[in-house]
């Protein structure tokens, strides 16, 4: 089984698509996007035109059997980021279903504690516990990187309980 875990971002998304052993997963390809490029801060519209081009593109390249991303995480102390970091999630929840591969959407407290134990774990610990899984020589950086692979890690585990295949 191949999974496509996706971390949205307006400024960094990150991405990972893992495949194999769901305790022990290979990487087939991750990364970010990055749609601020340069000094120049494009509007809202055009990052999210452009990450749904890259989201499209990248679907076709890695054929992923699921593509996983997060619920919406709300901080009282910042709630205008909940309403930003939503036109991505719909960005991408946009391209997978129309590549026609099934969505699974996980909490982020999940993800965090599949890959850790904690729930609560910060970035660091997150990119610590995906350089153990993965046998990285090096953190994977940014944190988004991390978080992406904790998503399709957690996706492929959720996909492959018992054979149950996605509608």
């Amino acid at each position: 089984m191949r999974v496509l875990g996706i971390d949205p971002g307006l400024r960094i998304t990150g991405y990972a698509c893992v495949e194999g052993d769901p305790i022990r997963p290979s990487i087939v390809e991750a990364g970010v996007f990055r749609l601020v490029k340069g000094t120049e801060t494009p509007d809202l519209a055009d990052r999210l035109v452009e990450l749904d081009a890259d989201l499209r593109d990248l679907i076709e390249r890695v054929k992923p059997d699921a593509i996983a991303i997060e619920t919406m995480f709300t901080n009282p102390k910042h709630p205008g980021t909940v309403v930003m970091m939503a036109h991505g999630r719909g960005v991408v929840l946009l391209a997978s279903k129309h590549s026609g591969v099934p969505i699974l959407e996980l909490k982020p407290a999940e993800v965090k504690n599949a890959a850790t134990g904690s729930g609560r774990a910060d970035k660091a610990q997150m990119q610590r516990a995906m350089q153990d899984l993965f046998g990285l020589e090096s953190l994977p950086t940014p944190s988004d990187l991390a978080d992406a692979l904790a998503i399709a890690t957690l996706g492929m585990r959720r996909a492959g309980i018992a054979g149950v295949v996605l509608d």
